[in-house]
């Protein structure tokens, strides 16, 4: 562990994302799990409604989760499972929420390419600017945007994270608009045109319920 700190200490920033890459390619292969739309690795465990069976952390992800929580994003707690993604060009996820079983609060690393990250309002809730109306549309319902840049940590959390759905539209480019509420405090600019290339996330969470082996396999008291 302090050997893997001690050599990421001393990377540049471009430096150290091509070794958290590397790390993830050279992932064995069964840690890969193929979705429509991506395809990702799951680390530290597989969350569960009755809890997660806890698996050590490779020293890698280990790092990074000690980093994020000490930023104290977890109210002390440090985070134990990751998700790793990848995203081709013309690839993203559908509009969702995380659900109950991880601490409300996501942080994310981004790394080889950027994504614009939207934001909707649940079908079910409808549209504070109709509330006459429920919107049935994505478009409707898009509150905002963000821009997650290369090398860039992302924290969701508190209202968005737990009263708005979060997905990546499957573009193979990304025009930047006024809907992208974050883009004064980006290098781009404003109607700017960006080619996405392959994305590879970082997903760090907090799981607050883990259970020991035994008790999972009804073996425990």
């Amino acid at each position: 562990m302090l050997g893997e700190e001690k050599m990421q200490s001393t990377l540049t920033a471009a430096d150290l994302e091509t070794h958290l890459i590397n790390q993830v390619y050279n992932a064995p292969k069964p840690k890969w799990t193929q979705l429509s739309g991506r395809k990702l690795q799951n680390w530290g465990g597989l969350p569960h409604p009755r809890g997660m069976v806890s698996e050590k952390l490779p020293p890698w992800l280990q790092t990074y989760t000690n980093k994020i929580s000490s930023l104290g994003v977890f109210e002390g707690n440090c985070a134990n499972h990751v998700l790793v993604n990848e995203y081709k060009p013309g690839e993203g996820i559908m509009p969702h929420e995380d659900g109950p079983l991880y601490y409300p609060t996501v942080t994310t690393i981004s790394l080889g390419s950027h994504t614009v990250l939207d934001f909707y309002v649940p079908p079910e809730r409808g549209c504070p600017q109709e509330e006459d109306q429920v919107p049935k549309t994505e478009e409707q319902r898009h509150v905002l945007s963000l821009l997650l840049e290369p090398r860039s940590l992302f924290v969701l959390r508190e209202d968005l994270y737990k009263n708005y759905l979060h997905g990546i539209l499957p573009h193979t480019h990304d025009t930047l608009s006024h809907k992208v509420a974050n883009l004064e405090k980006c290098v781009v600019q404003s109607d700017e045109t960006l080619a996405r290339g392959t994305r590879v996330s970082l997903t760090i969470r907090y799981v607050p319920k883990v259970l020991k082996t035994a008790l999972f396999l009804g073996k425990g008291k």
